[in-house]
């Protein structure tokens, strides 16, 4: 139960090695898939769960080799979580920044094809902040995290006010 099956490296070493690998999927991504999860995405996370934790932990089914992956995970990822503080070129490498989607109540097509995002979904976003028409949005920004924001143009009369709509994908 206690005994490792494997030396301590090799688990460190393949759990780093799969946390890198998911970061960078999750980056490639793009802002859409973070900011949400669909039924579709919650069984790729599930599979793909169930998938690196063999390629994690090898032939190692040792309580102490789990303990130890997954304070080797909490540790690297409060690595990452410094670096993304202190160096400005590990916050841009992992981060993607802000689409600008509506300017001035007018959509910005080439930007919306570009994060793959419909009319719909961009209508739907600034109606959930009360906003019927883009020609009352002075700006909509599809911000990093995957979350829109809405600006309403000033002097114009709006509904209620959300901080930021979740786009939420069709199947």
């Amino acid at each position: 139960m206690w005994e490792l099956h494997l030396p301590a490296w090799e688990l460190i070493a393949r759990s780093a090695l799969i946390y890198v690998v998911l970061v960078a999927a999750l980056r490639l991504f793009g802002k859409r898939e973070v900011g949400q999860f669909t039924l579709v995405d919650l069984v790729l996370i599930l599979l793909v769960a169930n998938a690196v934790q063999p390629a994690m932990t090898g032939p190692d089914t040792s309580l102490s080799g789990g303990l130890l992956i997954i304070v080797s995970l909490v540790i690297l990822n409060r690595l990452l979580a410094l670096a993304r503080a202190h160096l400005p070129w590990v916050e841009h490498l992992l981060q993607s920044p802000p689409t600008v989607l509506a300017r001035d109540g007018h959509w910005i097509p080439e930007a919306m094809a570009r994060e793959e995002l419909s009319i719909d979904d961009c209508e739907m976003a600034i109606r959930e902040h009360g906003i019927a028409d883009v020609s009352h949005v002075e700006l909509a920004v599809l911000e990093a995290d995957g979350m829109i924001s809405v600006v309403p143009r000033e002097g114009l009369p709006h509904g209620r006010q959300r901080p930021r709509v979740r786009i939420v994908r069709r199947i």
